[in-house]
């Protein structure tokens, strides 16, 4: 090995370094924080007129929660796909956000959070949330280089969830319509304007470990 070859290696950055960033971000007050979900017509429709979730959601199934207004449009498409034809804006306490992520497992093994294997599945089998990070979209619905939090509730979080946690529910079915119109139409700035301004979240140190966030 030459001595450039040796010096190559050395300041080569560990591949963890080149990952994708994960962040948490989102359109949060002092106390509340606004995630997103999509629903067809009979859940969506009762949900915004009760203030929160009733019949026919079924509390029994898991239910993801999205900070990200446009991973929710790229998961919806833009709100026309079967079963997901209405998006909800759900407002939140931060306090219940924050609980969900201090009570979650990754969903998948991870080695920087983990010891082993074995100790994941543990937690997995423990918890009643599920992290998953997912790229990003931008406003063409493109892959970004940034992760954007995906947060899955059930059993007690669920509960919680449908209780406690929720403020108020508004359906922004009519908005991402509108914001697609305006991306088809060219105008990309009006388009922007339209989007939910969404900002880094603080999170306590130990909360970022366990849900391996970046900053």
């Amino acid at each position: 090995m030459t001595h450039e070859e040796s010096n190559g290696q050395k300041n080569r950055l560990p591949i963890e370094a080149e990952e994708p960033k994960r962040l948490v971000k989102a359109s949060f007050g002092d106390s509340s924080i606004t995630v997103y979900q999509a629903y067809p017509r009979e859940i969506a429709e009762r949900a915004a007129q009760a203030g929160t979730f009733v019949a026919p959601f079924k509390k029994e199934r898991m239910t993801w929660i999205k900070p990200s207004f446009l991973w929710m449009m790229y998961r919806s498409g833009w709100a026309t796909k079967q079963n997901q034809e209405h998006v909800l804006a759900v407002e939140i306490s931060r306090a219940g956000f924050e609980w969900a992520l201090a009570h979650s497992a990754l969903s998948h093994f991870d080695r920087w959070v983990h010891p082993d294997e074995g100790s994941w599945r543990q937690e997995v089998k423990e918890s009643p949330v599920r992290i998953q990070w997912d790229p990003e979209r931008s406003l063409s619905l493109d892959p970004l280089p940034t992760r954007a939090i995906q947060i899955g509730l059930s059993g007690e979080a669920v509960e919680l969830y449908v209780h406690d946690w929720i403020i108020g529910i508004t359906d922004v079915t009519e908005l991402s319509r509108s914001i697609h119109s305006d991306i088809r139409a060219g105008n990309t700035a009006e388009a922007v304007r339209k989007i939910p301004t969404e900002r880094h979240y603080p999170l306590p140190e130990q909360t970022r470990r366990k849900i391996r966030a970046d900053g």
